[in-house]
């Protein structure tokens, strides 16, 4: 496990002073009762990756998930993608990330969608999982690895933790071929050695290495260069948006935002969707 020091600055990087609270008081202004919501009314705070819930739809539809699955969500923030897999495919999710800020809306956010008792959290970090071997039938993985040190190890114990013939499901961001540095920040990194961006090549190499079956592997960047674009001229536009990451990472994303756009315009970043397999060739089902 990563040393404490390393791994609080990490967490501090993701969370804002008062987020439970900022956030609270945004949901009110804009009429809406902070106890009582629906995953789309807060999708705009909860859905923090390129290409939002569309994005999340687009490669949970792909998963052939079951009702009943028992689901990792691996880095899951505010918790929008649990929610998701929990309301609209019948997912048992449990959900880890390493920001005590974040747990703490996403535990709220479930309460208030009504969907808490579907739905474990816990902070954790992906290097070293606090779970037995074999415990879920699939892993969803957001935007999750490009802020792990030790790649290597992460997916040792992904597929530690993930049964025979199970799934990873992957939306990541990876190193493109443009030359130059990554314009910064991000909201994944203040400092390049913040950055741990892999080679579409090297990630590959990797999961195989891992033991994971490449079952899907596609660019989507180009989608995401447009989902970017609209939101970034929204975003600067300012008016009327009451909720959206800003409240999450504070003013600062709206420069993270566009170092994004303009990221993916370089090619210095791409983003990819994948499906990949451990083992056997078991379909995923609920034991």
């Amino acid at each position: 496990m990563p040393p404490v020091r390393e791994r609080d600055a990490l967490a501090r990087r993701y969370a804002e002073p008062h987020l439970l609270q900022r956030l609270r008081t945004a949901l009110d202004e804009a009429g809406l009762d902070p106890e009582r919501l629906s995953c789309e009314a807060v999708a705009a705070i909860d859905q923090l990756h390129v290409g939002g819930r569309r994005a999340s739809r687009q490669l949970a539809d792909r998963a052939d998930l079951r009702p009943g699955a028992r689901v990792l969500d691996l880095g899951c923030g505010t918790g929008g993608s649990s929610r998701l897999l929990m309301q609209e495919y019948g997912a048992r999710v449990v959900g880890v990330d390493i920001t005590p800020d974040y747990l703490a809306v996403a535990r709220w956010l479930n309460r208030a969608t009504g969907l808490a008792g579907a739905c474990a959290l816990m902070r954790a970090d992906a290097s070293h999982l606090p779970f037995g071997a074999a415990s879920f039938d699939g892993i969803w993985v957001q935007h999750t690895f490009m802020n792990v040190p030790d790649m290597d190890r992460a997916l040792a114990e992904a597929v530690r933790v993930l049964r025979p013939g199970g799934y990873l499901w992957l939306h990541e961001v990876i190193r493109g071929e443009g030359d130059g540095p990554l314009s910064l920040p991000v909201p994944w990194a203040d400092e390049a050695r913040h950055s741990h961006l892999l080679t579409r090549e090297a990630l590959e190499a990797r999961l195989r290495a891992a033991g994971l079956q490449t079952l899907v592997f596609e660019d989507i960047s180009q989608d995401a260069l447009a989902w970017r674009s609209k939101h970034t001229r929204r975003e600067a536009a300012g008016g009327g948006i009451r909720l959206s990451p800003v409240l999450i990472f504070g003013p600062r994303f709206l420069d993270m935002g566009r170092n994004v756009m303009e990221n993916l315009k370089a090619d210095r970043i791409r983003i990819v969707q994948a499906i990949l397999r451990r083992g056997d060739d078991r379909s995923l089902a609920p034991a």
